[in-house]
This record gives C-alpha cells, sequence and structure tokens, in this order.
C-alpha cells in the first residue's frame, strides 16, 4: 500500500544524525524567521516557539521576528527566499513535509530543493483527522463507511492546497480504508491551519485534516474533537485518551516533520553555525518541553543527511502522488 512505502521511509530518516562541526561565523543583529502561512498554523508554530526558545537560551544576538509570508502551500516564502534572500545569514524558513510535498507536486514552479540550505528538524508532529464537538461522526471508520457510499457525503478542509500533504494524508487513510474514487472526495485547502479549523468550528465542512500542533488547544477546550489521530501509538500526555487510526482498523500513520532552511549562498560557516544551533536547541530541556506540550514527537536530523533525506523524500512523495492520481 503507498502508506507502508512512505512511513518506512520516513520512519528510516530517524535513524540518520549529522556531525556538529565548530565555525568561525559569529551571528549579530536581528532573525528573520519566515513562516510561509498565516498566523494560527503550523508554520507559524514552529517560527514562534523556536524564536522564543532561542532567545531565552541566549544561543542568537538579536531578537526573532516571525514574519508570515502565506501563499502557495509555503510556494510564496519558498520563492521570496530563492529570488530575494540569497546570502542573508540572519534568515531562516519554517518548513515541514507540506514543502517537501509542495515540491515533489510542482507546486513551486521553476524552483527545486537544491535553491536554499536544509538545516534541521525539530521534532515531528503527527497528523490527525478530527471533527467539531457536535459533529454526528463519532469514528474514522464511520467516516469512511460514508465515503464508499459516496466519496462527496463528508468534506474535509486542511492548512495546504490540494494534493499537499493535508489532503494527501487523508487520502492515504481513505485509500488504505478501500474508499474508491479518492479524486472525489471533497477537500478545500487554506493557507494555513488557522483558517482550517475556523471552518471547522463554524460548521462549512466536516471534518479537519491536519497537524497536532495545529489544534492541540482546540481539542483541550472541547472544541474540536479528534476521530483519529495518525501515529504509530497513542500520544502521551492528554492526547493519550484519543484512537489511532491504526486501531480502528485504518492502518495508516502520517508524521509531518518540523524544520527549517536557510537562503543560497550563505558561507559554510554560517551554515554550519545554524546546523549546530538548532541541534544544540533540539536537545534542549526548554525545547523538550514544548515539544511535550504541543504534541510533537522526536525526530531529530541535521546537516547534509537531512538534505539527503528531503530530495528523497521529495522523490517518495512524487512516486505516491503518482500512484494514486495525483500526478501525472
Amino acid at each position: 500500500m503507498i502508506r507502508s512505502t512512505l512511513i518506512t521511509f520516513i520512519a528510516g530518516g530517524l535513524l540518520w544524525g549529522a556531525a556538529s562541526t565548530s565555525q568561525a561565523f559569529e551571528q549579530t543583529g536581528k532573525i528573520d524567521c519566515i513562516a510561509p502561512a498565516n498566523p494560527g498554523g503550523g508554520w507559524d508554530f514552529t517560527c514562534r516557539s523556536v524564536g522564543r526558545v532561542l532567545a531565552d537560551l541566549g544561543l542568537v544576538d538579536g531578537n526573532v521576528q516571525t514574519i508570515n509570508m502565506p501563499g502557495a502551500s509555503g510556494g510564496v516564502g519558498f520563492s521570496h527566499v530563492v529570488q530575494k534572500r540569497a546570502g542573508q545569514e540572519n534568515v531562516i524558513v519554517a518548513a515541514s513535509t507540506v514543502t517537501t510535498t509542495g515540491l515533489a507536486r510542482g507546486q513551486f514552479p521553476g524552483m527545486d530543493a537544491s535553491m536554499v540550505n536544509w538545516i534541521g528538524t525539530l521534532g515531528a508532529d503527527y497528523g490527525v483527522i478530527a471533527v467539531a464537538a457536535d459533529s454526528p461522526y463519532q469514528s474514522l471508520p464511520e467516516v469512511m463507511k460514508a465515503l464508499k457510499k459516496d466519496p462527496r457525503a463528508v468534506s474535509f478542509t486542511g492548512g495546504t492546497a490540494t494534493g499537499g500533504w493535508d489532503h494527501l494524508k487523508l487520502l492515504m487513510a481513505a485509500d488504505e480504508a478501500g474508499v474508491d474514487d479518492l479524486a472525489r472526495i471533497a477537500y478545500l485547502g487554506y493557507n494555513g491551519g488557522g483558517e482550517a479549523v475556523t471552518q471547522t468550528l463554524g460548521g462549512h465542512v466536516d471534518a479537519f485534516t491536519g497537524d497536532i500542533s495545529e489544534v492541540i488547544s482546540f481539542i483541550e477546550s472541547g472544541d474540536l474533537r479528534p476521530l483519529a489521530i495518525l501515529s504509530e501509538e497513542r500520544l502521551p500526555g492528554t492526547l493519550h485518551e484519543w484512537p489511532t487510526a491504526r486501531e480502528q482498523g485504518i492502518d495508516t500513520v502520517a508524521p509531518n516533520w518540523r524544520g527549517f532552511y536557510i537562503p543560497a549562498d550563505v558561507s559554510d560557516d554560517a551554515y554550519d553555525w545554524w546546523v549546530d544551533t538548532i541541534d544544540t536547541l533540539y536537545s534542549s530541556d526548554e525545547w523538550k518541553g514544548v515539544m511535550t506540550q504541543n504534541g510533537l514527537m522526536p525526530f531529530e536530523m541535521h546537516g547534509q543527511a537531512f538534505t539527503t533525506f528531503v530530495n528523497d523524500q521529495i522523490a517518495q512523495i512524487t512516486d505516491i502522488s503518482r500512484q494514486i492520481g495525483l500526478s501525472q
């Protein structure tokens, strides 16, 4: 199945590491952290929480300013960095599996992964399919049963465009459940999870597909109810009460790594400094607390190993998209 191909590959990435080096580069001044989506989504969370911890630990000289740059599921931000930020060493950009999906699907026209420098990951954010608290749907198999009768019986929304990672994880689950005609499933994509959650809570769509970090506060407040978390096992803490898709008979696991890239044409010393800095942040107790609070699971990869992983994941997602008819 398409699920096993992708998950085997992603899980294998967890075994890779990156060597740390010392550098002559000295970072000074304000840092721009570009979140290529509207406020409230996963990339916005990545920039704001990382910026806070970087400052608290004294790992950077100046403040970290979050700049929201929505559009094309990360493509607007990617294009901005490629065209206008080359050589700027005080710029980091939030990225995730959504980014590699966009590159794999050709959603960043004329651009590819080699046009930026890939720094490292900060954990994995597992997928979730959730509904508003008053939704009549009580389980993921119930939703899939409705889709089997009519692929347009249930509408979904997420923080990526059609064919993006939020859409793709839904299709992976539907394919695993035996739903036919995946392309007919109703999906409405937004530039970030915040808008998608609003549409779900407002009753404009039936269900949300996204990542835990985007909705954990809505789950804890009782506004959203997870039908399934797309992890290998139940997540710890307050999320432990919610079932996985796997335990409901739909064997789909969908981790979304969180990490960063920086512009091209920076010095080797600057690149190594950023690799080491993100590695140091990842290992800190402060960041482990952020991970626990927001449902992030361990997923550590940095430097050249991360670059290789990104390129291989793009190739893998391209193949999967073809299998389910999203690419030629």
